[in-house]
């Protein structure tokens, strides 16, 4: 930063600034922990040595808040693997069931858009095609926000939910399923080689909610990748070029993926296992009736509270879930 050409490229010297405040940050929260913990020692040893018991109650919450404080910033720190920091492209995709799978889809929807503002995160509907009846057939976000990729990749996978449906008048018990899909938005400088002869793009009008320009312009954009059979939609914008734009970034993220995996040979290095949507390939399991829990098969992480996860507090499950890596 001290370089006199420093600010020649702008945009460099700006990611350069982002990730001197970042470590600038994580030295200065390191610090105050360390410096809270050193008080509390003081502290525990009066306690022992006066046998203070309102001393003792008072240290108890303090020492109670400093833990919850240290296990996010030890949560924060397992966030290390390249692409965590970045934003997070997150689609989802209801299984087999028609209205039922559709309407599971669009509560998933608003469960992950409550966690992510409960982050401060930024939430950006990139493409959104309402279900017949109810509900979403798919719905693509762009969440923006440090570390929203190193967090919801804790979220890949298949989501079971099991309870009476709204949509059975007989008021039978249903079994559906949505698939997570979770991929890091790829900066500019990441290479990846995508030859145009090889891209079909389709325009058509955009079917979700947008105000006055939807459905009287073809400014959505749908992108197929012929080689992979890769396809990709956006239909946010207004213009037909930026749509195209966002979509080829999302195409980039995938394409990039896909190479990754050619690499190194393991699907689950970002990617993760891409799995038939339906029985036996649920990483969580969302059961309201006969009883109500949450509970992740990878981690056995559950909770009774299953209003307070659908109202976006997945935290534990995304702890359990990142600690489980390096375990």
């Amino acid at each position: 930063m001290t370089d006199p050409d420093f600010w020649n490229d702008q945009q460099t010297a700006q990611k350069v600034i982002n990730e001197v405040n970042g470590l600038k940050d994580l030295v200065h929260t390191f610090d105050k922990h360390e410096e809270t913990l050193e008080n509390l020692e003081v502290s525990y040893e009066l306690v022992k040595e006066e046998d203070d018991q309102e001393l003792r109650e008072e240290l108890e919450p303090e020492v109670q808040e400093l833990t919850e404080a240290l296990n996010q910033f030890e949560l924060f720190m397992l966030l290390s693997e390249p692409y965590d920091k970045n934003n997070a492209i997150l689609e989802l995709h209801p299984g087999a069931g028609g209205t039922e799978s559709q309407d599971w889809a669009s509560m998933l929807l608003r469960m992950y858009t409550r966690w992510a503002e409960s982050k401060n995160f930024k939430v950006e509907t990139l493409d959104y095609l309402p279900g017949d009846e109810a509900g979403v057939k798919s719905v693509t976000l762009l969440i923006k926000g440090h570390n929203a990729y190193g967090y919801l990749k804790a979220e890949k996978g298949v989501h079971r939910l099991v309870r009476i449906s709204p949509f059975d008048s007989s008021g039978r018990r249903h079994t559906s399923f949505v698939s997570c899909d979770v991929m890091p938005e790829l900066d500019d400088d990441i290479d990846v080689d995508i030859n145009t002869e090889d891209l079909k793009i389709d325009t058509y009008r955009s079917s979700g909610a947008g105000g006055q320009h939807v459905n009287t312009t073809d400014s959505a954009v749908r992108i197929t990748h012929l080689p992979t059979n890769t396809v990709v939609t956006c239909q946010s914008e207004r213009s037909q070029i930026k749509n195209r734009e966002q979509a080829m970034k999302m195409l980039k993220a995938k394409l990039y993926q896909l190479e990754i995996e050619k690499q190194r040979e393991e699907l689950d290095e970002i990617r993760g296992e891409q799995k038939e949507i339906g029985w036996g390939s649920q990483i969580r399991s969302y059961v309201f009736h006969p009883y109500s829990m949450v509970k992740d098969h990878r981690t056995n992480e559950e909770t009774g509270n299953t209003q307070a996860v659908m109202d976006g507090e997945l935290d534990p499950f995304i702890d359990a879930y990142l600690r489980s890596l390096v375990n």
